[in-house]
């Protein structure tokens, strides 16, 4: 680390490990960076004054100036002649020449004015970038140093680095989580705002997986370490948004490989503003002056920071809100797009079935419910915990029941004796065989629910049916909205689903999808997609990030329902969404859609005002003065534009 920062000194690079703390640092104003342009500009303004009585061209106010010069331009100066050497033609370059072509022809005033404007030009670049990966910073510090753990009979406080899988810590009342883990003993409500971004806290007991980061609102807990500081979902998440934010976006590519042209295109524009008209009869003082003008005015400082400052400031924003953009060309991607495709469970639905109905044929529903559960309790059939969940909901104690003789009817069901009478609980299918045939009024209400996209499962005894349970996988609270949203932005939806097209349908049309595609495999979602971009070209694929894989790479952009801590979601999606929230989805495209337009203002406002202030030497108008206040002007618009993206919200 010492060497690389020795090797970046004219960079003013400052390094740290990976997994070290920020430091505090000291206010902006206070910045030894900042000091030289302080002394530098009382130095100006001396020699300005003493230049009234002596004359501009006295020794007293050109050794003042030229102190101004090289107090606050030393780290340009250093960079610029490094660079010449190497006869690689950056900003540092142009204005390295341009101050010394000042000194030579006797303008050493503006020489000194141009050092100093430009030095406080890039004071305000690094205070707007200190600001925009603030974001990073506050991901730091969100989970603690130290943490109380219990090892044998003692307790102690240990350093996150020291603690090791397996160890106990005791997490008391607000605080926070230290270290991932499973919860060992207590139930609490944590505060998982920080690493989700939902505001709701959720309560853990004993058994539930909990995260670094997380702030514990009222019990005591006692959580059993599972992952290293370094392992955390907090330092993952660290790790790809700063991995994101280094990473180049198209237009950030564009804009490299422009300069790269577009810096000599100027070097060779100033030397032609300078030595051509003075062939043909101008003032060689003149215009040479005009040539280094062009020279400040050509540097590309805007242009080069018009995309990383927007990239920057909206990825730090989602990680803010619980959105992982995994880097600056899915951002500009999902600015972009035309189509979102949905999966179905899990996604537009909670993939975990629920009860929605009970019809009673015969008898008294919490009874029948009571001894459906009792039965159930023994099988590993999916939709077993449903119907148990449901009678705890009605309070049946379906736990004081034996069910006795239990026999599995493979692919059918399940039969049991409960208080010496047999039940058979399974598929319609099953008691069509049982009582062969059924009565018209109950296939009716079979058909009815089937239509709505439930599954049907009934509780009877081989003389009679008794219950009607409707099982299906429930809508998520938002979806609707959420596609209501996209719909209203121009967005076409699509709803894919390897479920049967009756179920796919009843869920589309709740949803509001524009296109359901039913009956899929995952190589058929891939084809879809490929399709989808085809016609559409920038398309979302949105899913749970495992099953979905193949469709989620072939995407534009591919969208993970991240699910806390889901290691598949974080690796395999170009953006998680770190709460199965939905509603984080508009919200990532209008952010990306924001960054896109800045990113468009911000590059045609820099080259718009060059050219501009380049037209000025026509007449002869243009001056020092004016070309840095083009130049830092435009840096400094840029720059406080892209920030504007911190203040989108969810």
């Amino acid at each position: 680390m010492e060497a690389v920062e020795k090797a970046g000194a004219f960079e003013n690079l400052k390094l740290r490990a990976e997994n070290e703390k920020a430091v505090e640092r000291e206010p902006f104003w206070k910045q030894k960076a900042n000091l030289k342009v302080y002394i530098s500009a009382i130095i100006l303004v001396v020699s300005w004054f003493l230049s009234e009585p002596y004359g501009q061209d006295h020794l007293y106010p050109i050794a003042g100036y030229a102190a101004a010069i090289i107090i606050g331009g030393n780290t340009l100066f250093l960079k610029g002649f490094k660079n010449l050497a190497k006869l690689n033609f950056d900003m540092s370059t142009l204005m390295t020449i341009a101050i010394i072509g000042a000194a030579i022809i006797g303008e050493w005033g503006e020489g000194a004015m141009v050092v100093i404007l430009f030095a406080i030009s890039e004071a305000l670049e690094r205070f707007s970038m200190e600001k925009a990966r603030q974001s990073i910073e506050s991901l730091m510090d969100i989970a603690p140093n130290e943490a109380l753990v219990r090892r044998g009979h003692e307790e102690m406080l240990i350093h996150v680095d020291d603690i090791q899988i397996g160890d106990v810590m005791i997490v008391k009342p607000g605080e926070k989580l230290a270290m991932d883990g499973v919860v060992l003993k207590g139930t609490s409500s944590l505060n998982q705002a920080a690493i989700t971004g939902e505001s709701v806290p959720a309560v853990k007991t004993a058994g539930d997986e909990v995260f670094a980061g997380t702030l514990n609102e009222e019990g005591l807990l006692e959580v059993k370490v599972t992952k290293r500081a370094e392992d955390t979902t907090i330092a993952k998440i660290i790790h790809l948004v700063e991995e994101a934010q280094a990473e180049k976006a198209p237009s950030q590519q564009f804009v490299d490989r422009f300069a790269k042209y577009y810096t000599p295109a100027i070097i060779v524009l100033a030397f032609l503003i300078a030595v051509v008209p003075p062939l043909f009869g101008g003032e060689w003082s003149e215009w040479i002056y005009q040539g280094l003008a062009a020279l400040v005015v050509g540097c590309p400082c805007a242009l080069v920071v018009s995309t990383p400052v927007a990239v920057v400031t909206a990825i730090g924003n989602a990680a803010r809100n619980g959105v992982l953009i995994k880097g600056g060309i899915h951002l500009e991607e999902t600015g972009a797009l035309k189509a979102v495709a949905f999966d179905k469970t899990g996604t537009l639905t909670k993939g975990v079935p629920a009860v929605t109905d009970l019809i009673t044929i015969s008898g008294e529903e919490k009874h029948l419910l009571q001894i459906t559960a009792a039965i159930e309790k023994g099988s590993q059939h999916p939709l077993a915990s449903a119907i148990m969940k449901k009678a705890e909901e009605m309070g049946s104690d379906f736990n004081g029941l034996n069910a006795e003789e239990f026999t599995s009817i493979t692919g059918k069901g399940v039969k049991a004796a409960v208080n010496g009478v047999l039940y058979y609980a399974g598929s319609p299918n099953l008691f069509e065989e049982l009582h062969s045939g059924m009565d018209s009024f109950i296939q009716k209400q079979i058909s009815d629910l089937q239509t709505q996209g439930k599954t049907v499962m009934i509780l009877g005894t081989e003389s009679e049916i008794l219950l009607l349970i409707a099982v299906a996988d429930e809508m998520r609270d938002h979806s609707k909205t959420v596609i209501s949203k996209l719909n209203e932005m121009g967005i076409k939806t699509v709803m894919l689903t390897g479920d049967n097209k009756r179920t796919a349908l009843e869920i589309g049309k709740q949803a509001g999808v524009s296109e359901i595609k039913a009956d899929l495999l995952p190589q058929d979602k891939l084809a879809f997609i490929k399709e989808l971009r085809a016609s559409h070209q920038s398309v979302a694929m949105v899913g749970d990030g495992v099953n979905d894989a193949p469709a989620l790479a072939a995407a534009a952009v591919g969208v993970a329902m991240g699910g806390v801590g889901t290691d598949t979601a974080l690796e395999t999606a170009d953006i998680a969404l770190m709460s199965d929230d939905l509603r984080k989805l508009p919200y990532t495209i209008k952010l990306s859609q924001k960054a896109l337009g800045i990113i468009k203002q911000n590059i045609t406002f820099s080259l718009g005002i060059k050219a501009l202030a380049l037209l000025l030497v026509v007449p002869g108008w243009l001056t020092l003065w004016i070309a840095i206040f083009a130049d830092m002007g435009a840096t400094l618009l840029v720059t406080l534009n892209s920030l504007r993206l911190l203040k989108i919200k969810k």
